[in-house]
């Protein structure tokens, strides 16, 4: 005889559909319920549902957070004998700062496991930027993922399959029922991997605009809100930047250009806003382990971050001086008169190196690593006609008409330099 249940799907979804409050046991009883599979898809869609329309209080978040939490295994990192702190980052165009990040914040003698993901949609993933390089692996033993972050300190690698099972499948549901967008299904589902990846300190890069996951900044400030206190309740430091998201970060857009430009940023080099906003991720991150003074720009200044680097691709069978795949087709465009750049939409930008091949449309799709879009410049930048402005870069030339096809309307030239946006918005704390 199967085993009683303790509760039923449909009274958790009567109750949130009315607006009421789900208690902590009905739950947690329907997340492992739904994880066993004895809640059905449907029925767990409608709780979604319910869930976007209705919201959730932050104790109704917590619960759902800590129930995905315990479907799974956790980590420990206790017996490292160093402080741990984690970066997560909502996605953008251009958005490469874990690479130069977590070995800059290594550099430091703090451990950074950076458990990443594949890019799906217009944003390309960390691990796609990173297999661009000869020989990196990015699957790992939790053995293998301790050793590294004893000796080198920094790690970026695939999360196993093991953290929040629960989050994985309600997450898949989510994309195909429309439910995506609601914020305490979001903030449960990114914060549950997190907190069970064992950390002792997060921060949040939580971005808005045009490229964004949250186009609004009031949705955006309350997504950050709800995260960081979901890792505060969970004893997690956590801190969070809203950054914006309307321009692309850098100057490189998709994977393996984006290798060559994190390498700059760790040679002393690179853009400004690449830069600036890896010390200010790399400030707070050092700030939650225990090293408030820590001379971050000096870092990387003096070869330290790129020592760390090279430390962290060759730990993981990568060669940091292997020369990174060319594209063997380009199509640049030209300013087609004299004026500022006063516009560069970051998120036609990212689907145009998406159709180019930087990203995938299916899980199962490959990458193309050497496709994608290089800028020659940024918003504010005067140019003359005929300068250029972007290049296509790829494998295949035939891809290159649906990509400026995504690029119709997504910049502009002006008369007057635009007004500056700062990049870093607020800090939120607990």
């Amino acid at each position: 005889m199967s085993a009683v249940e303790t509760h039923d799907a449909v009274d958790v979804i009567r109750t949130k559909r009315d607006g009421g409050a789900v208690d902590e046991d009905a739950l947690r009883w329907m997340v492992d319920a739904y994880t066993r599979g004895y809640v059905a898809d449907s029925q767990m869609a409608a709780f979604a549902m319910a869930v976007l329309l209705n919201g959730m209080e932050r104790d109704e978040i917590r619960v759902l957070t800590d129930a995905m939490i315990a479907s799974g295994e956790r980590m420990s990192f206790d017996g490292l004998g160093k402080p741990t702190v984690d970066k997560h980052s909502t996605g953008g165009v251009g958005d490469k700062i874990t690479l130069p990040l977590a070995p800059l914040v290594a550099s430091f003698g703090v451990a950074v496991p950076q458990l990443s993901g594949r890019g799906l949609g217009h944003t390309g993933g960390t691990l796609d930027k990173l297999e661009s390089i000869p020989g990196w692996r990015a699957a790992l033993t939790n053995e293998e993922l301790f050793a590294q972050l004893q000796g080198v300190g920094a790690v970026v690698c695939a999360a196993g399959s093991g953290l929040a099972p629960a989050d994985k499948k309600l997450y898949a549901l989510r994309d195909v029922t429309g439910t995506v967008e609601a914020i305490p299904l979001i903030a449960s589902s990114i914060m549950s991997k997190k907190i069970a990846e064992g950390t002792d300190s997060l921060v949040l890069d939580v971005k808005f605009g045009s490229g964004a996951f949250m186009k609004d900044v009031d949705r955006a400030r309350e997504l950050a809100r709800t995260m960081v206190a979901l890792g505060t309740d969970s004893g997690v430091s956590t801190t969070a930047l809203l950054t914006d998201m309307n321009t692309p970060l850098g100057l490189a857009i998709g994977n393996a250009n984006e290798v060559r430009e994190s390498v700059e940023v760790l040679a002393g080099g690179g853009p400004a806003d690449v830069v600036e906003l890896t010390v200010a991720l790399a400030r707070e991150m050092l700030t939650l382990a225990g090293h408030p003074d820590a001379d971050v720009e000096d870092a990387l200044a003096d070869g330290r971050a790129m020592d760390s680097w090279r430390a962290m691709i060759r730990a993981q069978g990568g060669d940091p001086d292997a020369a990174l795949p060319e594209p063997c087709e380009s199509h640049t465009v030209t300013a087609p008169a004299s004026g500022f750049v006063t516009r560069l939409e970051a998120l036609p930008f990212g689907v145009a190196a998406w159709r180019l091949g930087a990203g995938r449309a299916r899980a199962e799709d490959p990458v193309v690593h050497s496709a994608g879009i290089d800028l020659h410049v940024k918003p504010g930048d005067e140019v003359t006609a005929g300068q250029p402005l972007f290049t296509l870069v790829g494998e295949d030339a035939a891809r290159f008409d649906r990509a400026l096809d995504a690029l119709e309307g997504a910049w502009e030239l002006g008369a007057d330099a635009p007004e500056t946006a700062p990049l870093v918005l607020e800090r939120i704390t607990a």
